[in-house]
């Protein structure tokens, strides 16, 4: 049973990093939108909103509650992981991604209303915020040690670092490129 439990556990956090992924990326999008003329402006928006509202309660939210609900079904059977201090570790990166999740659920209601908070720019940033939780947590499980943590915290930082970057040369790219007008 516990296997059963893990593996379902497995598919409800990759679909809930799916809609986190994606939700974001709908928010840039939107934001984008909202800067346009009429009536494209009304249009996008208007199908973005209702994309966003198809991913964020139908798939993103109930990926999260039930990732949430198998979780703690998992510790309940396997209480002697709480023993374990990567256990600490990764726990406290997921309650950070919780809080992630509910910063994405206030940007998603101030986008439905049409009002912008953030710059595409910035919701690009923030997008990667969630590959940084991912990794992080997906090596504290694997490796289950904490020597590497020290390591696995300069990695997070490079990481992070490297993923800036790319951000702002992919920022100049885009402006840089020719807008293919006559």
């Amino acid at each position: 049973m516990y296997l059963y439990i893990k593996s379902l556990h497995l598919i409800f956090v990759v679909t809930w990093f799916a809609g986190l992924f994606y939700i974001v990326r709908l928010f840039i999008y939107q934001t984008e939108a909202l800067q346009k003329n009429e009536p494209e402006r009304s249009i996008l928006h208007q199908q973005l909103s209702k994309m966003s509202r198809l991913l964020w309660y139908v798939i993103t939210w109930p990926s999260a509650v039930i990732t949430l609900i198998l979780a703690t079904t998992l510790l309940i059977l396997q209480p002697d992981w709480l023993k374990m201090s990567f256990m600490h570790i990764k726990l406290s990166f997921v309650f950070l991604l919780y809080l992630y999740h509910f910063s994405c659920h206030y940007i998603f209601k101030k986008l439905q209303k049409g009002e912008i908070k953030y710059s595409s720019t910035q919701l690009r940033i923030w997008n990667e915020v969630a590959t940084l939780f991912l990794v992080a947590i997906v090596f504290l499980i694997i490796l289950k040690s904490q020597i590497n943590w020290i390591w696995g915290t300069l990695g997070f930082i490079a990481f992070g670092v490297l993923l800036m970057v790319a951000i702002k040369l992919y920022k100049a790219i885009r402006e840089n490129k020719p807008s293919g007008k006559s």
